[in-house]
């Protein structure tokens, strides 16, 4: 009979959900997975810190709409993934991570590295699990992959210790799972649709708000079909942005918080009211709204606030129930008044931060750096935005038009994900435009990460608002100040490209110049350190 050791079974698990690349940093009991993933073929990106691996790995995910991978060495290898996991756990990302871990059999003896990973990883996954028999690694990770898939999406963590990996067992009393997990697709109840569509024509001021479960359910025609069909405007979560390109006419991204004040009724698809959506409730929205919510996850259906309709199901199918039920009882109704109102607060917003992209003070504003990536990005780019000031100021002025192709922060506001992002954005995508936004003081958290787009040719541009600190001046003074530091020459030392700017002329050319280059870059930009964003308040930090 042929054997079969773990870590073959656990590469060979890897292949059979169709996983053809991994994050990740080697070391024991892991060298041999590593291994394995280089010879049967993988994309494998050994990164310079696990917490880059798991950040990878999630804007792998986001890009692609599939469950991102990582891997660590056992102890301080398997808990810096936990920052990662983290975040993609409250932003529902799949990332399927894997640790190492001291042998079962010396379980309380104080084995080398021996703590509890699955208890660390509990809070933050969907799933956290020991691997105690190698027989059972393809069915324990094939589990994984429908756990973070199913439902509302989300990381999970398999523990693999070492005398399981290295465990040599007969091939014929392992379970094989014969595919990919499928992910169902639930529809809506239809009473309820009827429902739903009669309270949209009835509503002066309707709204549409999705978030990216449009992206994970890939309803994004289905989403643009029903806007078109009723002439109801729409908006996005930051995360799901461009599942409708935003020059689309019925998106006035300058009136959001005007829009979500004034609607008298609101379709939320595939998103919780979570603060982000201020919960749903005044004063983000009117007293008096009536809410519609559709979500994959009945548990996410009225948390947080009453709705007047509420459908579980799967965002493609439900959008497409909803087309269905509109298309007699809308067709050839007149444009709404309220889209006319819109139209008016946007183009005043537009007006107000247009005199601001246009000037050339110096040192700049960081609306003049936005402004000239805006015109120098592809339509279809992929934009990472990190920080404080910049990611605010990009919100507002920096455009997406492809679904998945706007990566940031998410609802951790997780600092220092800009580079991993970058390098797990540009490997899920090699061929298309990749640029990371971000401040000065993200940056530096994992800029080490330069090295390995370096290494593995991956030329992702990063843009560093480099306003000298911790956000603008004023917002804080303990620990603000960080000096108008080097990063482009940095860069230089690692075998990437820089450049330095300090006038906004100087900022298209050097762009330019970064892409001709054919190397990962950095385009370190010298802001002003007073400018300071304003945006929704999300958080209050003393208690009053």
């Amino acid at each position: 009979m042929a054997k079969v050791d773990g870590n073959s079974l656990v590469v060979k698990s890897l292949k059979d959900e169709g996983v053809d690349t991994v994050f990740y940093i080697t070391g024991g009991p892991m060298v041999d997975v590593a291994s394995k993933c280089i010879e049967i073929g993988f994309n494998s990106v050994d990164v310079r810190h696990e917490q880059g691996a798991s950040m990878a790995a999630h804007a792998y995910s986001r890009v692609l709409g599939k469950p991102g991978v990582c891997f660590a060495a056992s102890g301080p290898g398997v808990t810096n993934l936990i920052t990662g996991v983290g975040n993609a756990y409250l932003d529902a990302v799949p990332v399927v991570a894997l640790g190492g871990a001291s042998a079962i059999s010396q379980d309380g003896m104080g084995a080398f590295q021996e703590m509890d990973q699955v208890g660390m990883f509990k809070p933050i996954t969907k799933m956290s699990e020991r691997v105690k028999d190698a027989r059972r690694i393809p069915e324990i990770i094939n589990k994984a992959f429908r756990v973070a898939t199913s439902g509302q999406p989300g990381p999970v963590y398999v523990d693999l210790p070492g005398d399981v990996l290295y465990r040599v067992v007969e091939e014929d009393e392992v379970a094989f799972p014969k595919r990919p997990h499928q992910v169902p697709r639930v529809g809506g109840d239809p009473a309820l649709v009827k429902e739903a569509v009669a309270l949209l024509k009835a509503a002066e001021r309707p709204l549409v708000i999705t978030g990216t479960g449009i992206i994970w359910s890939g309803a994004m025609q289905e989403l643009q079909e029903f806007v078109e069909t009723t002439g109801i405007p729409f908006y996005t979560t930051p995360q799901g942005r461009g599942v409708i390109p935003e020059d689309h006419a019925l998106s006035f991204l300058g009136a959001r918080n005007r829009a979500w004040k004034e609607a008298d009724v609101v379709l939320v698809v595939g998103t919780r009211f979570n603060f982000i959506l201020g919960f749903g409730q005044a004063p983000r929205f009117a007293e008096d709204v009536k809410m519609i919510q559709v979500d994959i996850a009945d548990e996410e259906i009225g948390r947080n606030r009453a709705v007047d309709v509420g459908i579980v199901g799967d965002a493609k199918v439900v959008l497409r129930q909803l087309i269905d039920e509109a298309s007699d009882s809308f067709h050839g109704r007149d444009e709404l008044a309220w889209i006319d109102t819109l139209r008016g607060y946007d183009q005043r917003s537009q007006e107000k931060m247009s005199a601001i992209m246009q000037a050339d003070t110096s040192p700049m504003h960081p609306l003049r750096l936005c402004k000239e990536v805006r015109d120098f990005m592809d339509r279809d780019a992929i934009i990472v935005v990190d920080g404080h000031e910049i990611l605010n100021f990009a919100r507002q002025s920096v455009p997406t038009n492809a679904p998945g192709h706007r990566v940031n922060a998410g609802p951790n506001g997780c600092m220092g994900v800009a580079v991993p992002f970058g390098l797990g954005a540009k490997v899920a995508k090699p061929d298309t435009q990749v640029i990371v936004l971000s401040g000065d003081g993200s940056f530096g958290m994992n800029g080490m990460e330069i090295d390995t787009m370096v290494r593995k040719n991956i030329p992702a541009i990063i843009v560093i608002s480099n306003n000298g600190g911790w956000a603008g001046a004023g917002v804080m003074t303990a620990g603000r100040d960080l000096g108008f530091s080097r990063y482009d020459e940095m860069a230089k030392v690692f075998g990437a490209h820089g450049e330095f700017v300090e006038r906004p002329e100087d900022i298209r050319p050097a762009l330019e110049r970064a892409v001709a280059s054919g190397k990962p870059a950095v385009v370190n930009v010298v802001t002003d350190p007073t400018a300071r964003s304003s945006t929704q308040s999300f958080a209050a930090y003393r208690a009053i």
